[in-house]
């Protein structure tokens, strides 16, 4: 009932007239999955090199550096973006297109911009559908009999931990664990005392794009006094905000399970 409320109050709040966008240049990686649930992937017709599942859209660049003029020549009517940074409102007016800003840092954030998507992409029933799926994942999480106290780690050198403003957080949360971090921040430098002095249960450590080649936790001479249980993960999977995420969260949920059985 709560789950039904949640997506009537989505779907009244973005329920203007479709735009039916139909040829759309995807800056914000993390979409992708969505484009891919709704069955909108034909719409795509411009990705950065981060999105290899579109093999019929032309790569622009990079989300941070994108090609204002190979945008241009796709003539697109819609961009999605995921920061202002790296896409102003000004590129947007020179490529002549609307943009889309995708920014969900939470497991609900990802309903709401389903919802907003199958708006633009006039494909209400198939959001409502996928959202249904999500649903259905997040139903399988089960309670654990304690919160496990759980560090991300983001990049080794420097040392830098996820912040309660990145979405391995709400991931964390929703698989029963709560992150340790100082900070409302996406990213947070931090320390090897700070972690030490945490006594987390987990140490999760990324690899991918931004940490490729990082040392088992527990092989770190400064870490010699960790006493967690160490599990490397896939960046792209927990960076990025999507429906994948509510997968993630149920996997670590299985993870916490089993392992706490056996402390």
């Amino acid at each position: 009932m709560m789950y039904r409320s949640l997506w009537v109050l989505i779907a009244f709040v973005f329920a203007a007239k479709a735009a039916a966008y139909d040829r759309v240049v995807l800056l914000a990686p993390a979409a992708g999955d969505l484009f891919q649930r709704l069955g909108q992937a034909h719409k795509v017709v411009g990705v950065t090199r981060s999105n290899g599942d579109f093999p019929e859209a032309l790569q622009v660049g990079s989300h941070i550096k994108p090609n204002l003029e190979l945008i241009k020549s796709l003539d697109p009517d819609l961009i999605v973006v995921a920061s202002e940074r790296f896409f102003s409102a000004e590129m947007a007016r020179l490529v002549g297109a609307e943009v889309f800003w995708y920014q969900p840092v939470t497991l609900d954030g990802v309903l709401v911009e389903l919802a907003r998507l199958g708006t633009a992409l006039d494909c209400q029933p198939q959001a409502e559908a996928v959202a249904e799926q999500l649903h259905q994942l997040r139903l399988r999480l089960q309670p654990l009999p304690d919160r496990p106290k759980v560090v991300y780690e983001v990049t080794e050198m420097p040392l830098t931990l996820a912040g309660q403003g990145n979405i391995a957080a709400d991931i964390v949360a929703a698989a029963g664990g709560e992150l340790v971090t100082p900070s409302t921040r996406k990213l947070v430098k931090f320390n090897v005392e700070g972690v030490l002095m945490s006594q987390p249960d987990y140490y999760l450590y990324q690899q991918g794009p931004m940490n490729p080649s990082p040392t088992p936790p527990l092989r770190r001479p400064h870490y010699r006094h960790l006493n967690a249980e160490a599990i490397k993960v896939d960046q792209l999977r927990f960076s990025r905000a999507n429906g994948d995420s509510f997968s993630v969260a149920l996997d670590l949920n299985q993870v916490f399970l089993h392992q706490g059985d056996n402390r």
